[in-house]
């Protein structure tokens, strides 16, 4: 039986892993589109279990850009809806820019439906704030130069450590020798490290290390992809600390102070 959602190109970020961590609407969407592409090499089978049985699923790990677009044009010509399924969160590292572009272009609607990024899901795996009053405030999200895209001089990834907020390095397994170099020209040794493997998937492993030993722990275990680094004094500090927000003494809108 057809669905009932429009024949457009829905660009869903399917979170890092775990089905139950699609958003209800990606689930809902997923649940009854027409056809699906999706990123085979980066997106578990367990997150379309839900897909229609007549749905057309397509790989396209192995396909170029010139080759995907096209393919989304013709369906929704066709009066199909389209699923484009990309991992973790839209606005982190998803390529979908040109997608857009191309799309617009053609005069092809679309819409975006946010995901759960890794970084997220990790820290609630670690049972973790990131951001701690009066230890750390600031929640950066980067990467290291490497063959798929060059970071820009601002950002160097050693300038960003000099902050030693919370850091969440993104697609660095290959170049973890390096990483480890720049961040330690700022941030102490003992800085605790989560090395965290294909979160949400069933094979998910998360190791919790000192900055010093973020290389090791890569290699020994021959990481190489799907690894995300979370480096926070807040993963292991432990702190007396308490926020503003629900102390008896801090009043807003909604909670007048009686004193």
């Amino acid at each position: 039986m057809r669905n009932q959602i429009s024949p457009k190109v829905f660009i869903i970020g399917a979170g890092p892993g775990d089905p139950e961590l699609l958003t209800v609407k990606a689930y809902n969407i997923i649940s009854q589109a027409d056809v699906i592409l999706y990123a085979d090499s980066l997106i578990p089978k367990q997150i379309l279990q839900n897909t229609r049985t007549d749905a057309e699923l397509i790989k396209t790990g192995n396909k170029t850009l010139e080759e995907i677009v096209p393919l989304m044009i013709a369906k929704i010509q066709q009066g199909l809806s389209v699923v484009r399924l990309h991992s973790g969160d839209l606005t982190l590292y998803s390529a979908i820019a040109e997608q857009m572009r191309l799309l617009a272009e053609a005069e092809i609607p679309f819409e975006l439906i946010p995901g759960i990024s890794a970084f997220q899901a990790a820290a609630a795996k670690l049972q973790t704030e990131l951001t701690v009053p009066e230890l750390v405030q600031t929640i950066i999200l980067t990467r290291i130069s490497g063959q798929a895209s060059n970071v820009p001089e601002a950002e160097d990834l050693a300038s960003l450590a000099a902050h030693q907020s919370s850091l969440c390095l993104y697609l660095a397994a290959r170049h973890v020798e390096k990483s480890q170099e720049k961040l330690l020209q700022h941030y102490p040794p003992d800085t605790p490290v989560a090395v965290c493997y294909r979160v949400g998937w069933e094979d998910e492993k998360i190791w919790l290390v000192s900055l010093d030993k973020m290389a090791t722990v890569t290699r020994e275990n021959n990481l190489i992809r799907t690894t995300l680094y979370l480096i926070s004094p807040a993963l292991t500090q432990v702190t007396k600390t308490r926020s503003r927000l629900y102390h008896p003494e801090h009043s807003h809108l909604f909670r007048p102070n009686k004193l």
